[in-house]
């Protein structure tokens, strides 16, 4: 295994990305799933990437990518789709101490971005080492029709409970309730009577 998966809390932290085009879009669509803090380098920016600038969602900047730029940012992104640009990108996010990944690039990368499969708070992160995107895609295909699109909001919920829950003696009364509750009576009561009824089950 070369690259280890692991899940980077980006919460008021600065991640930096440089294009502005259908890679950079694709890009930005996870990144701002998270609460990072995003700032994008675009000379000529795609529509989508002008809205979010003003919903104040990221931080646009007009210009090509300098010098500087990713200081203090832990990720930086080149996806300008201009490889000597990229390079340029690249070498200087590196000098400014980021992590980095060139788009499309796995050599060129400090880190992968996987697909994904969103149910926040629960999330499967699916990879290929860059072998095979489209078996990549394909298993988030599968993930995505086996998970539930409720399945977040039980999750949730069950936060809210975790203390009561501690009342259980560890080991196999603990793991039962938690089992009964997003197999059977969680599922069970969401269906039948909304969130009220799932935080009541």
């Amino acid at each position: 295994m070369r690259h280890f998966p692991i899940f980077l809390d980006l919460r008021g932290r600065r991640v930096v990305l440089a294009g502005g085009g259908d890679a950079a879009l694709a890009k930005l669509r996870l990144i701002l799933k998270s609460e990072a803090q995003v700032t994008v380098f675009a000379t000529n920016p795609a529509p989508e990437i002008i809205t979010w600038d003003g919903e104040r969602k990221l931080r646009l900047v007009k210009r090509a990518f300098a010098p500087g730029d990713a200081l203090c940012a832990s990720l930086a992104y080149a996806a300008n789709e201009d490889d000597a640009e990229d390079t340029r990108v690249a070498a200087l996010a590196r000098a400014d101490g980021a992590l980095v990944n060139v788009v499309d690039n796995l050599e060129a990368s400090a880190f992968i971005t996987p697909a994904i499969v969103d149910r926040g708070p629960v999330t499967v992160a699916i990879g290929t080492e860059g072998a095979a995107p489209v078996l990549a895609r394909a298993i988030k295909a599968d993930i995505e029709a086996a998970l539930p699109p409720t399945l977040g909001l039980l999750a949730r919920i069950g936060q809210g409970f975790r203390k009561a829950a501690e009342v259980l003696p560890m080991g196999r009364k603990r793991r039962d309730f938690w089992s009964e509750y997003y197999f059977d009576t969680g599922p069970e009561a969401l269906a039948k009577k909304g969130k009220t009824g799932a935080e009541l089950a």
